[in-house]
């Protein structure tokens, strides 16, 4: 006879041990160690790049920084003396010095002021006619970015033969032809007035389809939901570019002005072929890159020259900085 109060024990042979319950730790443990796997490709990934840089930009820029208070002179039989800031005095105080340095400087900033927007919206242009689905559409693409292709002495021997000052200038030659005889010989290297627009002219057709490329890949990544969304609510085609696209493209519109602000202040290839070729206005188109090495090998004096060019690299870090401030994307901190 059965107790009232019995209660059979409950059967635990088929069922399963109990398992503790994961603790944080061991559940974050496999994450974080896939992180400090990424984290460790990432650098082995970037230290080609890093060593490259410290090798061929940070070890030359240590090196004209040490030369640049010295006074070292090419071919001389004496050794280099240290002269700690009289380079930099000079380069300001000097007038000798001071006057090519701060005209080559203006040249440059010249060029700048002219060159960055005019490319940049030339390139933003030719990106955005290219963005289409057309038949040939890749032949178009490469014959704009053909130029970028030909190295800078060959394209500025070409168009030292479009901008020759004889009849046999080919712009001087199309010019006659036009106006039925009543155009001159125009010397578009040698005058001051047209000798720095001419090498701007140069520079943005070798240099403008490169930062198309990079526009191009841009306009790309926008997806064209936007697009649809924006011509449902009948919104104008300067409205979609001013809403759709100028946003859409926003950093890399920012690192194409970056990009072409530094390669403004390095241009010398064109300037110094066009001047040692004969007809360039010297004074007109100096730049800081063509007087450090004119006065490194041609004044022999390579500590003035190494403080011209730490001088150059300060003003393009500061120009940089701040042109990366102010047109710095809204979603960067």
């Amino acid at each position: 006879m059965k107790s009232v109060g019995s209660v059979p024990a409950p059967a635990t042979a088929d069922r399963e041990p109990s398992r503790p319950a994961p603790t944080p730790a061991a559940s974050s443990a496999r994450p974080a160690s896939r992180r400090d796997r990424g984290g460790v490709h990432g650098l082995l990934m970037a230290a080609p790049a890093v060593a490259g840089l410290i090798a061929f930009v940070g070890v030359p820029f240590v090196y004209a920084v040490v030369l640049s208070f010295y006074n070292v002179r090419l071919n001389s039989p004496l050794p280099p003396t240290y002269f700690g800031l009289e380079q930099y005095r000079r380069l300001f105080t000097d007038p000798d010095l001071s006057g090519p340095f701060l005209r080559s400087l203006l040249n440059n900033l010249t060029f700048a002021v002219v060159v960055v927007p005019l490319q940049t919206g030339l390139a933003l242009a030719l990106a955005i006619l290219l963005n289409r689905k057309l038949k040939a559409i890749g032949l178009f693409r490469s014959l704009f970015f053909l130029p970028v292709v030909f190295p800078m002495a060959l394209v500025a021997v070409v168009w030292r033969l479009i901008l020759a000052r004889s009849d046999q200038g080919m712009l001087n030659s199309l010019l006659h032809a036009v106006s039925l005889g009543n155009w001159g010989a125009f010397d578009w290297l040698g005058d001051a007035a047209t000798a720095m627009a001419s090498v701007i002219v140069l520079s943005v057709w070798q240099g403008v389809g490169f930062q198309m490329v990079i526009l191009l890949a841009g306009l790309q990544q926008i997806p064209d939901e936007l697009y649809e969304a924006a011509r449902l609510d009948r919104a104008s085609r300067w409205q979609q570019f001013r809403h759709v696209t100028l946003p859409g493209i926003r950093g890399t519109l920012t690192f194409v002005a970056l990009l072409t602000s530094v390669l403004s202040f390095r241009v010398f290839d064109q300037v110094y072929i066009l001047i040692r070729g004969g007809g360039l206005d010297e004074d007109a188109t100096r730049t800081v890159m063509y007087q450090a090495v004119t006065t490194a090998f041609d004044q022999n004096n390579v500590g003035q020259a190494a403080a011209i060019t730490v001088v150059c690299f300060l003003i393009v870090v500061a120009l940089t900085l701040i042109q990366r401030r102010v047109v710095r994307p809204d979603n960067e901190d």
